[in-house]
């Protein structure tokens, strides 16, 4: 699992100044934190993670010697500065289960030959333990025709006796509609009858 190192950081100096110096800050909560940890992290090694670290992922955060298994909770990421600005994390007790996401992944997408493939949920919500996180539920959709749909009830996520889904097992997750006829088509289709 990856590791991520991270300093506390005074609460006197603001977050802003810290960004412009080249850090991310965040929040370390958890249920045997007292309060929360204000923390900071090296920009680049925070940019190295998070590329293929998402919200609901699982990693160790070195505060200053004292290793931390955590959780993404939230990251606040800016489009113009392309850049991270802020990383909130909870610390995770091995008997206590945590709220979190699962990122949906589709396989094969490029297979789809008819129709418009349209995914309605791009995250699963559940519940539970920390061995048992769930980062990412991929999904092949190689096969699916128009009218095709997959629900979360579909998915190994929902039989998995240690996961407590909190998004709703009916939910569509990915479906395929019919592409409409276009104009150019219709123009075909009418010189053939005539």
């Amino acid at each position: 699992m990856d590791t991520l190192k991270a300093e506390k950081r005074d609460l006197t100096v603001k977050a802003k100044k810290l960004r412009r110096e080249g850090y991310v800050t965040g929040n370390v909560v958890g249920r045997e934190i007292e309060g929360s940890i204000p923390i900071m992290i090296n920009k680049r090694d925070a940019e190295r993670v998070f590329r293929t670290k998402k919200k609901g992922s699982q990693l160790y955060l070195d505060v200053e010697g004292q290793k931390l298994d955590v959780l993404i909770k939230e990251m606040n990421y800016n489009s113009m500065k392309n850049e991270f600005e802020e990383v909130d994390f909870q610390a995770l007790v091995s008997t206590e289960k945590v709220h979190s996401v699962a990122e949906v992944v589709l396989v094969n997408h490029d297979k789809i030959q008819e129709g418009i493939l349209q995914v309605v949920l791009e995250e699963l919500a559940y519940k539970a333990l920390p061995s048992a996180l769930v980062e990412k539920v991929e999904i092949d959709v190689g096969e699916m025709k128009p009218g095709d749909s997959i629900k979360v009830e579909d998915l190994p996520i929902a039989s998995d006796p240690d996961v407590e889904l909190t998004t709703s097992r009916d939910a569509v997750v990915v479906l395929v509609s019919e592409l409409h006829a276009s104009a150019a088509k219709e123009d075909e289709e009418e010189a053939a009858e005539e």
